[in-house]
Order: structure tokens, then sequence, then C-alpha cells
């Protein structure tokens, strides 16, 4: 019988029931939902609501139901319309009557956004360890590599040679700041909307702030309706995932373009690549595909659950119950590629030695050339004009800048002398990008010193 039935003639129609079961996706917040009833149970009995020997009756089976879920003793069905009811029918038939007053001065409404808030907070603080995680594969890769030339692109054109450590930070830059993100969603998340019970709040003498208090939570949503209406939070996070996605999606797309005979840069592990079922010399970089891929999955969640809130009024609507299918798409496709990817770059080894010959004069050491006459005193402006020449010379004669006679040079300025040549080494190039965050080798021992230090204390 359904927790709600009291004025109805007839059950629901068996298709009825599994259309609008969700006990499917919550019940992964059995845990977070037996918590809560444990808190509310411990709540009433305080408030004399309840006794407390009625209290611990129903605290003791709870826990026991806790168990019997997590060994797979209860195997809660479909028939059920979600986690609340299967738990608090389980209850009954363990204790009788007593149980039927653990819902005493509360909702669904309230118990699954208080359900949702308890799971984000482990799953959040989860999510920032695998970026960590992450992070940290990244890290040993800079170490490793750290005098590793490679070159720089805008536009997926060369631009300037580049240490590959500098390359990867940035990566961990980006890393870090979905962690500062997920944090700040945790913070708003940090509030217990236990009590609300509907919508309005209840007539019994409840303590709101004593449930939040044992459930570790700073404090309460002040306003009952906001409590079981919003949704804001679920969107946040699945917006900081969007963003984890495509970070991760950046950097896979950098794995399949490393890992091409065209750029020969990236050789991948055998456990972490796969082979064609018809031409037999192929090794493809199938996972980083496979993460760049996922990321529509949980772009799709973002803006199913923008689509899912947009239209709905005040209070609560069944539309919500939705809410958790984006939701668990979004965590676990998010925590599984943060899993592949750290694995998949600590199974990757780079060709140390790839580039440094060929960019040695390359055209992507123009602006160097630049550089150097404005520390002649050339206007900017003229100076990128003349340099601007000088590369579409090379360009004509299918040469590098390095094998350009300095009596040519001297036709586009009478500033450039024979050091020039001293500048045309990619070394060179990146050891005078002394600026703070640049790609000299001094800002970037600073850089990884930085996230050794931050890194080894996570």
């Amino acid at each position: 019988m359904a927790v709600w039935n009291g004025r109805f003639k007839k059950s629901l129609d068996e298709e009825a029931l599994k259309f609008s079961s969700s006990i499917e996706l919550d019940s992964r917040m059995y845990n977070e939902d037996i918590d809560g009833s444990i808190s509310h149970v411990k709540m009433l009995a305080k408030q004399k609501i309840i006794s407390v020997a009625e209290s611990k009756k129903i605290i003791k089976a709870i826990e026991e139901i806790r168990k019997e879920i997590a060994n797979g003793e209860y195997q809660i069905d479909w028939t059920k319309e979600d986690i609340h009811s299967a738990v608090e029918e389980r209850l009954v038939r363990k204790i009788g009557d007593v149980g039927k007053k653990l819902h005493t001065a509360r909702s669904r409404n309230d118990q699954v956004a208080l359900d949702e808030r308890l799971f984000l907070k482990k799953e959040i603080n989860l999510t920032i360890k695998l970026i960590s995680d992450l992070q940290k594969s990244l890290f040993k890769k800079a170490e490793k590599y750290k005098s590793v030339i490679v070159p720089g692109y805008t536009h997926l054109q060369r631009a300037q040679p580049i240490l590959f450590a500098h390359h990867l930070i940035a990566y961990i830059e980006m890393l870090e700041r979905d962690k500062e993100r997920l944090k700040d969603c945790l913070k708003r998340g940090d509030k217990s909307p236990l009590g609300a019970a509907a919508f309005a709040g209840t007539s019994l003498p409840i303590d709101r702030n004593y449930t939040a208090e044992l459930l570790g939570f700073s404090g309460i949503v002040d306003n009952s309706i906001d409590a079981v209406s919003s949704r804001d939070l679920i969107i946040e996070f699945i917006s900081a995932t969007s963003i984890i996605m495509m970070n991760l999606s950046r950097l896979s797309e950098e794995f399949i373009l490393w890992s091409s005979s065209e750029f020969s840069f990236a050789q991948t592990d055998d456990a972490y690549a796969t082979g064609s079922s018809l031409m037999p010399q192929k090794k493809n970089p199938d996972f980083a595909e496979l993460i760049r891929g996922k990321s529509g999955r949980v772009f799709g969640a973002l803006t199913g659950m923008l689509t899912l809130m947009k239209g709905l009024p005040l209070a609560y609507n069944r539309d919500m119950q939705e809410d958790k299918y984006h939701l668990i798409t979004a965590l676990d496709t998010t925590k599984d590629c943060l899993k592949i990817a750290a694995n998949m770059i600590d199974h990757t080894e780079f060709k140390a030695d790839r580039f440094e010959e060929e960019l040695t004069g390359d055209l992507s050491l123009a602006t160097d050339l630049l550089d150097y006459l404005v520390r002649k005193n050339v206007p900017f402006r003229e100076a990128h004009h003349l340099v601007g020449k000088i590369v579409a010379l090379c360009v004509e004669r299918g040469i590098k800048l390095n094998q350009l006679e300095l009596s040519e040079y001297k036709k586009f300025s009478s500033a450039f002398e024979k050091d020039l040549y001293s500048l045309l080494h990619p070394m060179s190039s990146i050891k005078k990008k002394i600026s703070a965050g640049g790609a000299s080798p001094k800002e970037v021992n600073r850089a990884l010193r930085k996230w050794k230090r931050k890194l080894s204390s996570e």
C-alpha cells in the first residue's frame, strides 16, 4: 500500500506505478535517507513528540535495515515508489505500528531534498579527491618532462616554443578552479531542508536546528517553500561538472592529436588503447575519444535540469523527481572520466626529443626577432611589419629564419646584428619569457614547486 493513498479507492495501475517509480535511482541514497531518518527520530524524542523508547526502537530497526540493504538481504524492487517508502515499509514490517511514527512532522518533499543535499556533500568531496588525483598525474608528467620543448599553439597553428611542463601546468590550474567551484557549491549546499515538511512547515514543535546539527549542516534553509522547491544546488553542481568535462574533453583532444602519426609525440600504453577490427596497424586513443564524447552526457544533464525547472511554480512538483536522473548521470560520468583520464596520463610516455631540432630556426621564433628589434628601439608596429616581411621571404624560399643571411636581414633593418642568430633556438626563446607565469624555466620551476607543496598536502 502506498504511503499516500488513504483517500483513494484503488491502488495505482501497475504500469502507472512503474512509470512513476524513482527507486532505481534514489536507492543510491539509502544511507543518506537513513541518516536523515535517524536524526529526525532523535529530534522527535527530544521534543517529546514520540517517546525515547519509541525512538530507540525505530533507530535500532532502521540501522538493521541499513545493513540488510548493504549486504543484499533486503532487495529493493521497482514496486516501491521511492527509497523513503521502501525503508518505511520495511520498518513497519519489522516493528509494527511504532514504525508508522517515523514520518511524523515531515514529508517526502523535505525528505528527498535532504537526501540529495547529504548525497551531494559526500559526492562533491569524492569528486574533489578525483580531481586532485588527476592533478597529481599531470604534475608527475610535468616534473618528468620539465625540460622538454614543444611548440605552443594558437588557432592550432604553431605560435611559440614552450616547455611541455608549462602546458601541463595549465591543466592543473584549470582543474584547481574546478575544485574551487565544487567547494563553493558545497558551501551553498550546507543547509538542511528537513522540517520544511510538504512546503509550509508543521504545527508540531520540531527543532530544525537540532536535526541540522546532528546531520553536520551549518544551518537550515530558512524558507520552507524554498527548502523543498529549489534545485539550484543540483543545477550548480551539474554546471560545475560540465566545466570539468569541458576541460577533460580539451585535454583528451590534445592526447588524440599527440598520439597521431603527424605529431608522433605521445605513446600510450597498450592497456589504454585499442586496435581496429580491419586494419591491423591501428592503435587508437579510444579512451581519450570516449571522454571527449561523454562530455555530451553531462552537458545534456545540465540542459535537462534547466529545462526541468524553468517552468515550475512554487512549491514542489512531481516533475522534480527527474532531477536525480540528471544528477546521477552527471556525477557518474564525471567521476568515471576523471579516473580514466588520470590512468591514461599515468600510462602515457612522451618523446622528449620530438620537437627541439625542428623548432631551431622555426618561424615560431619570429616573435623573438620582433622583441629583438623593440629592444633596439624600433617601434613595435614597425618591428612587427618588418618581421612579417622576413617571414614571408622565408616562406617564399622554403627556408628557416636561421638560414637567412645577415646581409638579407640588414636589408630590412640596420638594427639587425649577428647576435640575432643566438635568438633562433627554442630554449633561448623560452628562457626569455621571464614575465610572471610565463614559459621560462625559472617560472615553470616556481610553478612546479608551488604545485608540489599544494598537491602533497591533499
